[in-house]
């Protein structure tokens, strides 16, 4: 996305209207239910797009929706209070019971216990296959299969998916697509463009970008949206408040800036990592010695702040060292100004003992400071060149 769009997206776009009177942020519509001077308008409010209550639409909920379609490139969106909530929100659009879904192995935690537990009561079934390898894609489709569910770069082991092949295969099989773009944001990837139907987001992460808002949104086109409008959004009820829309609206004016931090700092921790013997593996799409660097400098324009590396067996000795950062808290989300740290496990291949996994998130701080931070770290645990 060129530089232009993305500043009139996030800054221009509707704020300078007579709604607001000039306003230079979008005021909060704090006002749960709208009224109207007379019946026959109150009966006329849905030709004329006017408000009536804000479960349904809210003025500053509707202008990050706006925001983020432009984003995306979709023809329109809809928020939810969390990223799950968008998640289950799209899913639940797409499949009924006897319904088959074919979903990628190293999706989001939440998003595989709802496609592979919750679910399967209601007689929705879920086949977890390895998202890098089309052909396993393609087996794993059922003629009942009705959703390909993707998440790329995935946000531990951050494997790449190839949208515009899973898109094509899709459309074959008369298969609805639904990606979980959150790690890349619209800044760095647009899977609309390369055929997927709907994109979701954590707006938790990057897009509110201060560790103060939760929210969620799905994207896509005009009939798709619409009828996840007007289904899972109100029956669900998981709305977005219009505080938490004007706390993502004022993260989104910055979120190219912090992007381009998120990227440096990242890319610069990462080559470090990576010169370091004692680290069996590094992993960040933005690596010439990712497995699929190729790809993801084919489909991405740039690349997030979040990466993760093994060091061996010892989860003792992984604890030792994450306790002695200083910079770096221990948390499992990301997108804020603060670095985080979290360990986490992978399962070995052939299945066995499960392997520890050390996942950074590079916020905005200097990073010759986190990196110093992590050398100093590894050596109070025992990691020597």
């Amino acid at each position: 996305m060129g530089e232009r769009r993305i500043q009139h997206s996030l800054v221009t776009h509707d704020e300078h209207d007579d709604r607001h009177y000039g306003a230079v942020h979008v005021p909060v519509y704090d006002s749960s239910l709208f009224t109207f001077p007379s019946v026959a308008k109150m009966d006329r409010a849905d030709e004329e797009g006017s408000y009536t209550y804000s479960r349904g639409n809210n003025p500053t909920v509707n202008e990050l929706e706006r925001k983020l379609a432009l984003l995306e490139g979709g023809e329109r969106a809809r928020c939810f209070a969390t990223g799950m909530g968008a998640i289950s929100a799209a899913v639940l659009s797409v499949v009924r019971a006897g319904d088959h879904i074919v979903c990628v192995n190293q999706v989001y935690g939440p998003a595989k216990r709802l496609m592979g537990e919750y679910l399967h009561r209601y007689g929705v079934e879920t086949d977890f296959v390895d998202g890098s390898d089309l052909m396993a894609i393609e087996a794993a489709i059922r003629p009942n299969t009705k959703l390909l569910y993707l998440e790329s770069p995935s946000s531990l082991l951050f494997e790449l998916q190839n949208l515009k092949a899973c898109a094509q295969l899709a459309r074959r099989q008369g298969i609805r697509t639904i990606i979980d773009n959150t790690w890349a944001t619209p800044c760095y990837q647009n899977p609309l463009k390369y055929g997927i139907d709907m994109v979701v987001h954590s707006l938790t992460k990057y897009a509110g970008g201060h560790s103060d808002a939760m929210g969620g949104a799905v994207i896509g086109s005009e009939p798709l949206i619409g009828e996840l409008d007007r289904n899972e959004l109100v029956l669900l009820g998981a709305v977005m408040q219009p505080q938490v829309a004007a706390l993502v609206i004022r993260g989104l004016r910055t979120l190219p800036l912090r992007m381009e931090r998120h990227q440096s700092g990242a890319m610069a921790v990462a080559a470090y990592l990576a010169s370091l013997p004692f680290l069996d593996r590094v992993r960040y799409p933005g690596l010439p010695s990712h497995p699929q660097h190729q790809l993801a400098e084919e489909q991405m324009s740039g690349y997030g702040g979040l990466l993760s590396f093994e060091a061996g067996l010892d989860r003792e000795k992984l604890m030792r060292f994450i306790d002695q950062l200083t910079y770096f808290r221990i948390g499992f989300s990301w997108g804020g100004y603060e670095s985080l740290v979290s360990l986490q496990e992978r399962m070995a291949d052939p299945p066995g003992r499960n392997i520890p996994v050390v996942r950074l998130y590079i916020g905005l701080e200097a990073p010759e400071d986190l990196i110093q931070d992590l050398a100093a770290a590894f050596q109070s645990a025992g990691f020597h060149n």
